[in-house]
């Protein structure tokens, strides 16, 4: 698979992604537990299908001191015992905030009281910042065709921050 477009080397396109990636920052910067944060965007970005951020994600997650059974069964937190309560409020909030469509209601009730014993304001801010942004850099990549497989952890890291 190959790109359709190349986004790192338009001008346009940079600047959006550096302004994107400077939003994430904040995030970053939140009390959100990264390992959270790492496993909300996977799993938001297997659901929209985006091949290059499952990659960075699994990437960065694994760098972080991720495990790999973990990583595995993220697709499947369901039916897994790996995941901490906490983590598995934000696994339903990222799902029902990324599934919209599906859903008219966007997150239920249950799910945003879930996140609210679980998370202070502070990280339910950063949680629906992050299911926000990663939905759209899905969007970015999935548009342009950007394939997985070729991510660096950190790789990015001195261009964005």
């Amino acid at each position: 698979m190959e790109a359709r477009f190349d986004m790192r080397a338009n001008e346009v396109a940079t600047k959006f992604a550096k302004r994107l990636a400077n939003a994430g920052l904040v995030i970053h910067q939140s009390s959100l537990p990264k390992s959270t944060l790492e496993l909300v965007s996977l799993r938001a970005s297997q659901i929209n299908g985006c091949g290059w951020c499952v990659d960075l994600h699994t990437k960065e997650a694994a760098a972080s001191g991720e495990t790999a059974v973990r990583l595995h069964l993220v697709a499947a937190w369901r039916e897994s015992t790996v995941f901490t309560e906490a983590e598995r409020a934000a696994l339903a909030f990222a799902e029902e905030g990324t599934r919209l469509a599906d859903a008219h209601l966007g997150v239920s009730d249950a799910t945003w009281a879930q996140v609210r014993e679980h998370y202070d304001d502070d990280q339910i801010a950063a949680l629906v910042s992050a299911v926000a942004l990663i939905n759209a850099a899905n969007r970015l990549t999935v548009i342009v065709h950007e394939p997985g497989g070729s991510y660096e952890p950190g790789m990015f890291a001195a261009d964005f921050y």
